[in-house]
């Protein structure tokens, strides 16, 4: 995953209403949830999760599945867990080969195990 990609997706969740969708996804699991049932459940109003709703979808942290007038909405767990990998890519490394003169710098010995 690139910087552009994971910033996009962290600032859709950055919004107090999106959040909330998204964890209430999370929660539904792989069945999923209507937007009438999101709608319910959170008590927003219907343009207003249209907007928000158009905005997870298209940093691909939602899919959605049109069944017959119906629409189902999931989370994507694959794109979480891509963006969970870019934070953590360089977890705990130090910056003992960034340091001038590459001496030994206490961050260079910190492993997490993360």
């Amino acid at each position: 995953m690139n910087r552009k990609i994971a910033a996009r997706c962290l600032a859709e969740l950055g919004n107090l209403t999106r959040l909330d969708i998204y964890r209430l996804l999370v929660r539904a699991g792989p069945p999923g949830l209507s937007i009438t049932d999101i709608q319910t459940r959170l008590d927003v109003p219907a343009s207003t999760l249209a907007f928000h709703l158009r905005g997870l979808v298209t940093a691909g942290l939602v899919a959605q599945e049109k069944n017959g007038r119906t629409v189902i909405c999931r989370a994507r767990y694959d794109r979480m867990d891509g963006v969970i990998a870019f934070l953590r890519e360089h977890c705990c490394e130090g910056f003992a080969s960034d340091a001038p003169g590459g001496g030994d710098t206490p961050g260079e010995l910190i492993r997490c195990g993360w």
